[in-house]
């Protein structure tokens, strides 16, 4: 039988069974919770893409019903694990763009870099799949944490922005840009889909050009 936890905070969620939580139950929210995508990142290692919020549930040796407590969904669960492996992404990215200091080289390069991670990426990648796209999904991406991903990329560019003529209001419209290409092309990449170099090439024309301009929008304004 189960039986409440005497911790504040803890009167909605009845203690499992010492062999759940391999039998060291969380001793607050925030630990189960991180101890939950934990077990979600595990699970997508070894199951792929067809890890569900049961089978998450199974590794951490929990019923679904606490996973459900936390989670309402496994497409809440699969985005707050996505969300929590943002870090990392910019990481790599960031590890990739370094010594490019071309504002629009480096906006190019960061996209095509974006998209391939989040190709290959199992965790923030994983939730972009064709398949799991949705409206809601679709709509996150350009939410506030949306713009918060692509403001973290753009401030990783080894670019001087302000010293290549950019204000503050032309910094938020690459940021906007970025978001708003990723958004298309994580829609719809195209058919047949391109090489590195192809994209290149084509978001050099569309984005790369949008780039260029910006400077010489904020000093015809000066004039």
């Amino acid at each position: 039988m189960s039986h409440e936890i005497g911790l504040p905070g803890w009167e909605r969620y009845p203690l499992m069974r010492t062999h759940g939580w391999g039998g060291r139950v969380p001793v607050n929210d925030e630990e189960a919770v991180a101890r939950i995508l934990a077990a979600a990142r595990e699970t997508i290692d070894r199951e792929g893409a067809g890890t569900g919020l049961a089978d998450v549930a199974r590794t951490l040796g929990v019923t679904r019903q606490t996973v459900y407590r936390y989670f309402g969904s496994t497409e809440e669960l699969l985005a707050a694990t996505a969300f929590d492996a943002v870090g990392a992404l910019l990481d790599r990215i960031e590890t990739r763009l370094r010594g490019i200091t071309e504002p629009d080289t480096a906006v190019v390069e960061g996209l095509v870099v974006c998209l391939a991670e989040l190709a290959e990426d199992e965790y923030v990648g994983l939730l972009l799949r064709a398949d799991r796209l949705s409206v809601p999904v679709v709509g996150e991406i350009t939410s506030e944490a949306g713009r918060q991903f692509a403001r973290s990329m753009v401030d990783r560019m080894d670019v001087d922005w302000v010293g290549a003529g950019y204000r503050f209001a032309e910094i938020e419209d690459i940021v906007e840009i970025v978001l708003r290409t990723l958004q298309s092309m994580i829609l719809d990449p195209g058919e047949p889909l391109r090489s590195a170099d192809e994209l290149r090439v084509f978001l050099d024309r569309w984005v790369g050009a949008a780039i260029r301009a910006l400077p010489s929008r904020v000093s015809a304004a000066r004039r």
